[in-house]
């Protein structure tokens, strides 16, 4: 089960359908039976997280934060901020319905235990994936092509 909060409607304006996109990315990121809460929010609130929890001034694209094992089956939250998701998409030439897949794939699996440090290469693998089951082009590919 997925629960998706929709805080800021920028959210909405720039996609009219980004519950189902929310709602296919992060179930195909699942790997076994589990739940996950979605907020796409704001770039302040991201921000004020971001300072809070990780002590790092300013907003990020999004922020995963796991459940207490005693949770279970809550995995945890993952958290977007349209402000910089939406500017990235543009960065990188993409539309922002591809790259919130992508950040909500990715969110997910930090959920399951998926680091960039130790796993990096096993992460993006995985994040291919489960991306082109959902028709999402490779977000790294760019990352690999000649100048």
């Amino acid at each position: 089960m997925i629960e998706i909060e929709v805080d800021d409607p920028a959210w909405t304006d720039a996609l009219a359908e980004v519950e189902p996109l929310v709602q296919s990315a992060a179930a195909l990121a699942l790997e076994a039976a589990g739940l996950v809460s979605v907020s796409l929010t704001d770039d302040d609130t991201v921000a004020d997280l971001n300072l809070r929890f990780r002590g790092k001034p300013g907003p990020t694209n999004v922020l995963s934060f796991p459940a207490l094992e005693s949770a279970r089956p809550f995995l945890g939250d993952v958290i977007l901020a349209f402000g910089v998701c939406a500017r990235e998409a543009v960065e990188q030439r993409k539309s922002l319905s591809a790259h919130l897949q992508h950040l909500v794939v990715h969110g997910v699996l930090h959920l399951q235990g998926y680091d960039h440090l130790d796993e990096a290469e096993a992460m993006e693998h995985q994040e291919r994936m489960i991306l082109a089951k959902l028709g999402v082009s490779d977000p790294y590919a760019s990352r690999h092509e000649p100048d």
